[in-house]
């Protein structure tokens, strides 16, 4: 039978958890509960993984989390210990699926509990949260919320539902990946994995890139350059699971440094060369800084550059000064890499705006970037614009280079 590891509180949702095991024992599925919670469970229901054990696996002590009083506290070691404990059961293949239910606490207990787990194994959490904004227990992984409606306090009439659809979709789940996982996805035989940032003003150059390590064997993930995305390819890229990367759009570390709403945080062009993966970098979108509606650009901005991309959507021009810093942190974080890395420079022209003739176009501040990412030896910079064909396919051939020399076979 498929596996199915229930997450949580028992000392709060210890009622919710027997009628959730019960439910996907008579849906098909073998059960593993993990006790989170830091008191004695509320009701007769015997975890497989005790919280005792949950607060020794995170480098605690259950008593003196019962004895300190700090929730805060609690929830942390918690959800550490929970997420070793999670790896382990993964490791010895005991896990086809995860399911959690919880408040704010209990969510983010479990949201840290799946947070290394890897993308395709099911994981569900039905939370008192989930109608907000979900990304501190979604992140960049593919964690599933579905929104409890009515507290979880007890089961009723409204929550018998929603708990027994999560179950049901719990169940379902688990016995899809443990197909998956029986038969195998002959990963042997797959094409290798390539992963690729990209803009809307970046597109048709991902796209020539795209074709090209088709053509070459490769199947690539494109990853929209939103601050998500970039946190998603970043956590695909520390996962073993790409066979390289081409991070054309690296325009979130505008954000980061300029102070829009996509950054991707500090980390972002860091996993890759971390964990020794090939990867070809460009300056994509580095022109521009992103924010909402016009009216929301800050004050302080008001005699900048700016472009309404679409109603939801403006742009604001990067400063020479900001582009030489730009390209400063992208040399930087390159000449940090530990795996075969080279960066391509489009001297024409960084994005769609940044062409001749658009809004965008500054060669003053695309070369004041440009220079500071001279410093990177692994350089090459082409005489053309970053959307011209030519340079992702010249992107995709060093990849492929990099790749294949660095396969013994």
């Amino acid at each position: 039978m498929p596996t199915v590891v229930l997450i949580g509180t028992l000392d709060t949702k210890g009622e919710e958890y027997a009628w959730l095991r019960n439910r996907l024992v008579e849906l098909g599925s073998d059960v593993l509960v993990v006790d989170t919670g830091v008191r004695e469970p509320g009701v007769n229901l015997l975890p497989d993984v005790s919280n005792e054990r949950v607060a020794d696996a995170a480098g605690g002590d259950l008593r003196a989390l019962q004895e300190g009083g700090d929730r805060g506290a609690a929830v942390t070691a918690m959800g550490e210990g929970a997420a070793v404990i999670m790896a382990e059961l993964h490791g010895a293949g005991r896990v086809d699926a995860v399911l959690a239910v919880g408040g704010s606490g209990g969510s983010s207990i479990a949201a840290r509990a799946v947070r290394d787990l890897p993308i395709g194994l099911p994981k569900l959490i039905v939370s008192t949260m989930a109608s907000g904004d979900v990304s501190p227990y979604v992140g960049a992984r593919d964690v599933t919320l579905m929104y409890s409606v009515v507290d979880i306090a007890g089961v009723n009439r409204v929550s018998r539902a929603i708990l027994g659809n999560a179950a049901a979709a719990a169940s379902g789940m688990a016995k899809a990946h443990q197909l998956a996982r029986a038969v195998g996805t002959a990963q042997s035989e797959d094409r290798p994995l390539i992963g690729a940032s990209m803009f809307g003003v970046t597109t048709p150059a991902v796209d020539a890139a795209r074709e090209r390590l088709d053509e070459l064997g490769y199947e690539v993930l494109v990853f929209h350059a939103t601050g998500s995305g970039g946190r998603a390819l970043e956590g695909l890229a520390a996962s073993g699971l790409l066979a390289g990367v081409l991070d054309l759009t690296t325009t979130e570390l505008a954000d980061e440094l300029v102070g829009g709403v996509l950054s991707a945080g500090p980390e972002r062009l860091t996993a890759a060369g971390a964990h020794g993966v090939p990867q070809v970098v460009a300056p994509g979108a580095l022109d521009m800084v992103n924010f909402g509606p016009r009216d929301t650009v800050p004050t302080r901005f008001a005699d900048r550059l700016l472009y309404v991309h679409n109603p939801t959507v403006t742009l604001m021009r990067t400063t020479p000064e900001e582009m030489a810093e730009l390209g400063a942190r992208v040399a930087a974080k390159l000449s940090a890499a530990t795996g075969p890395t080279e960066l391509f420079v489009p001297q024409r022209g960084v994005s769609a705006l940044d062409a001749p003739g658009m809004d965008f176009h500054d060669p003053k501040a695309d070369e004041a970037c440009f220079e500071a990412l001279a410093i990177f030896p692994a350089t090459q910079r082409l005489d053309l614009h970053i959307n011209d064909p030519e340079f992702g396919r010249a992107m995709a051939e060093r990849l492929h280079r990099l790749i294949s020399e660095g396969d013994p076979s």
